[in-house]
């Protein structure tokens, strides 16, 4: 009987993990029973002067509001950073959770959108070299393995001093980069900042902006690739012509905060 694999999935800056994980339904469905996605929060709890200017609709979180107790509803970040984008504000604490998350289990791969995903491949890099931020360590050891695999959907490269120390030349842990041709959120030259210290990177683009692509064709795409990330699994731009929005709204101009 083939074991659980467990993947740990990132939501996007004014997500959380209950709203990353509805506006994933149809791609969960698509997993098999042997595919867990585990949604986990970030640390920082996000006001609205936090979105920039920009509307949570646009971010991939209509659903949010910071008018709220409901935990389901209050939108959330990894890190704020700064408006030159040289240092991620609260990184320290978001490196923090993750440890905590990865000491009560053990996951094959991680999943992340937008600030997710830059979470996600800094968070894949720092399990290579875990020694390059002893506050991560216990005991003198890394609280989890490297991972197998890194999904990366609208990434792109943490600003800090911290994540230049860790990500160092490159990291190794094979990293899918997906990229929408009109994300004017993140925008395709800031994706490709960490592309180049992705040492093992495979990029796939989709037609549409700033969200999760989820057609037929990307479903099952990404079910096969986090069965097999090492497989040698066709373009999903193979399977189909174009790729729609999903409904998410986009600004014109990139967010700053993120």
């Amino acid at each position: 009987m083939a074991a659980t694999r467990k993947v740990l999935m990132l939501h996007g800056y004014s997500q959380n993990a209950s709203i990353f994980s509805k506006r994933l339904g149809a791609l969960r469905k698509a997993m098999d029973k042997h595919i867990e996605m585990v949604f986990v929060d970030g640390p920082m709890v996000l006001q609205p002067v936090d979105l920039d200017g920009f509307t949570s609709n646009a971010l991939g979180a209509s659903e949010v509001t910071s008018e709220t107790s409901d935990p389901a509803l209050t939108p959330r970040g990894w890190y704020k950073a700064n408006p030159e984008r040289a240092v991620a504000n609260g990184l320290e604490d978001a490196l923090q959770t993750l440890k905590d998350v990865l000491l009560q289990d053990r996951y094959v791969g991680v999943f992340g959108f937008s600030q997710g995903a830059a979470m996600a491949a800094l968070l894949a890099a720092l399990l290579e070299k875990p020694h390059t931020y002893p506050a991560f360590l216990v005991d003198g050891e890394s609280p989890h393995p490297p991972f197998q695999f890194c999904v990366s959907v609208s990434g792109f490269k943490v600003n800090d001093p911290l994540a230049s120390d860790i990500f160092g030349q490159s990291y190794a842990t094979p990293t899918l980069h997906v990229i929408g041709k009109t994300d004017v959120i993140v925008i395709e030259e800031r994706s490709k900042v960490l592309l180049k210290v992705s040492a093992n990177a495979r990029v796939e683009e989709h037609e549409g902006g700033h969200f999760v692509p989820s057609k037929a064709n990307w479903r099952n795409f990404f079910r096969d690739y986090l069965r097999n990330p090492l497989g040698d699994l066709p373009s999903p731009r193979s399977w189909a012509i174009s790729q729609s929005n999903s409904g998410t709204a986009t600004p014109i101009t990139p967010a700053s905060n993120l």
